[in-house]
């Protein structure tokens, strides 16, 4: 498995905060519009790509391959295969990596791979007392059996399952990802404070992205059924302070906790789509790449220490390619929990954590906070599951190509105890 992937291009939905009731677009809408859009600007005709991945931790129920249905939506035919990965919070970037081994082995030359989730629309759910319930009353056949089935029934049986609590819960160690951040803070002592005034940071360089244009290059607007423009990710909180922020409650332990709403990131609707092709691809059609992806690395750990994920991804990467953080000239660290960011730096600087971990002698020491999240992150921008780990990807690309760096690295903590990470460099 060898030769060069370049990202060509690339392209996302604003993030919408879930609000009361499903946003107004489904995920399919979503991955469609941001897809289209790309492809439109593209000098060559969407029948032309080799396949299409997509990334999504919840499809609805008549989109299970969801991968498939955007691919026809988007107009690139019957021939053009369509599937979709699932990886947790890292769904996207596993559609990166797949299209990464089908380019380096030569079935693919030209892939559209990327993530996307629409959590508002997560389903509510039967409970299984009134499932059983269900069951016994379509079983019924005589009058006797039915009115037996209806004194069998109980109003509590209506109690809705949220299906995203159940999406959100690791079902091994039966705790919320919520939880897991609890976890971390306990274990490195991370203050509420702390974990506020990151989230405080977040917001702050998000509108400030804004305002000065940094997302401008990656966001497709959208329009809504009633004419509605969403042209800007609607979460950021340009009033985010640390005295608001400490008037909320711990929302995962709510009599020791230390995460709230606040200083965790915020579930959104959202898509993102790259392009990704062989340096044949390139030349043959004229393209010209944002820059490539060098390598990529998954890593596994307990699950109830999840929000590690990114430390256990980044480090064999750097030790692969004999790189130090300081070579790194800009990261992305997707913002799960604020306790899970400040969790990773601690770790990526504990000689104990490394030397127990990876066996080095020394721990290389944690990235520099100016290079890190430049723009903000999840806790402000949200953080659509199956979309996050295609949009870091992108977004740092656009921050290398700005600042004029070389280098970058992109890490997702991932539910059920996993990390995922990858080492892009721009080309100027």
């Amino acid at each position: 498995m060898s030769g060069e992937v370049f990202i060509v291009d690339g392209a996302r939905t604003p993030f919408l905060k879930a609000r009361t009731g499903p946003g107004p677009f489904t995920a399919a809408d979503l991955a469609t519009a941001a897809g289209t859009a790309l492809l439109l600007r593209q000098p060559f005709a969407p029948e032309l790509l080799d396949e299409v991945i997509l990334g999504c931790a919840s499809p609805s129920a008549d989109e299970v391959n969801i991968g498939r249905v955007v691919a026809l939506r988007m107009g690139c035919g019957n021939a053009v295969p369509g599937w979709t990965v699932m990886r947790n919070c890292a769904s996207g970037m596993q559609a990166l990596d797949s299209a990464i081994a089908n380019i380096r082995c030569g079935r693919s030359g030209l892939v559209l791979a990327g993530g996307v989730d629409a959590l508002s629309h997560a389903p509510l759910l039967f409970s299984d007392k009134m499932v059983r319930w269900l069951a016994g009353w379509y079983a019924a056949r005589t009058p006797g059996q039915k009115l037996a089935a209806l004194k069998a029934f109980r109003p509590g049986h209506l109690a809705p399952v949220i299906g995203i609590m159940k999406g959100l819960t690791d079902p091994v160690v039966g705790q919320m990802m919520g939880q897991t951040a609890e976890n971390l803070a306990f274990g490195f002592g991370i203050t509420r404070e702390e974990m506020d005034a990151l989230a405080v940071d977040s917001h702050r360089r998000v509108a400030a992205a804004q305002d000065a244009g940094h997302y401008a290059d990656e966001i497709v607007p959208l329009i809504g059924r009633d004419g509605t423009v969403f042209a800007a990710d609607d979460g950021v909180r340009r009033d985010s302070s640390m005295a608001g922020l400490a008037k909320l409650k711990p929302f995962f332990d709510k009599k020791y906790g230390r995460v709230t709403a606040g200083n965790s990131s915020q579930i959104s609707d959202g898509a993102a789509w790259l392009l990704l092709a062989s340096a044949e691809a390139v030349e043959r059609h004229g393209l010209r790449p944002l820059g490539r992806i060098v390598d990529s690395q998954w890593a596994g750990l307990a699950p109830e220490q999840m929000g590690l994920g990114p430390v256990h991804a980044v480090l064999p990467i750097l030790q692969r390619h004999g790189l130090a953080p300081d070579d790194i000239d800009a990261w992305e660290l997707n913002e799960a929990f604020a306790a899970q960011v400040i969790a990773c730096l601690r770790a990526f600087g504990d000689d104990e954590y490394c030397r127990t971990h990876f066996g080095l002698e020394s721990a290389p020491g944690a990235p520099d906070m100016a290079r890190l999240n430049v723009d903000g992150g999840a806790v402000a921008l949200g953080h659509p599951v199956g979309a996050s780990g295609a949009r870091i990807v992108l977004h740092l690309l656009h921050v290398l190509r700005r600042s004029g760096g070389r280098r970058g690295l992109a890490s997702i903590c991932i539910g059920g105890g996993q990390g995922g990470a990858m080492l892009v460099e721009a080309v100027q």
